[in-house]
């Protein structure tokens, strides 16, 4: 019975949905379901190098894992760094914890950095993509295992759509709008 259940559990968690992907090349989008712990305007001085807007979104057991790409464009980079395994949903785990940075670049320059992020009990990060790949807004990148969090750095002039508490899902939840964007 307690094998049965552990399977039935393991199926659930590694649950993959459709979702339908909001339209508009403006628009930046979840990179998983989740809740919005914090919206920092910080300089991120690891990759961009440049002030920006930092949403993190913490996911616990009971979401999907799966992640998504928050826009369409290159990938420029990703670098795995190993770290800790703290709470997720604590604020030193963007810096602390094992995490996967994916450097994005649409056509228009625009840098985008997704960030995953493992948890207390996560311990292993899955990432199918490789620097140079195109991708498309809303496309299956990756997963973590277990209770995690995503961070994603946006330009500092972005337009939030989103507040800490705020629950999303990867994929189709809008989390901002660049400005100065053309409208597709």
């Amino acid at each position: 019975c307690l094998v049965g259940s552990l399977t039935l559990f393991t199926a659930w968690f590694f649950r993959n949905p459709s979702r339908i992907i909001p339209q508009g090349r403006s628009l930046i989008v979840s990179p998983g379901d989740g809740t919005v712990v914090a919206v920092e305007h910080e300089f991120e001085h690891r990759y961009l190098k440049e002030p920006s807007v930092r949403i993190s979104i913490f996911l616990n057991v009971f979401n999907v894992h799966i992640n998504r790409m928050p826009i369409a464009g290159i990938v420029q980079d990703v670098v795995y760094t190993p770290g800790q395994f703290v709470a997720a949903n604590r604020p030193e785990a963007s810096g602390d914890n094992e995490q996967n940075a994916l450097m994005l670049r649409r056509s228009d320059g625009k840098k985008i950095l997704c960030v995953q992020i493992a948890g207390l009990i996560a311990r292993r990060i899955v990432c199918w993509v490789m620097p140079g790949e195109q991708v498309e807004t809303g496309e299956r990148f990756g997963l973590i295992r277990f209770g995690s969090r995503m961070d994603v750095y946006l330009p500092h002039d972005s337009a939030i759509q989103v507040k800490v508490g705020s629950k999303v899902k990867g994929g189709s939840s809008i989390l901002a709008e660049l400005l100065c964007a053309e409208h597709s």
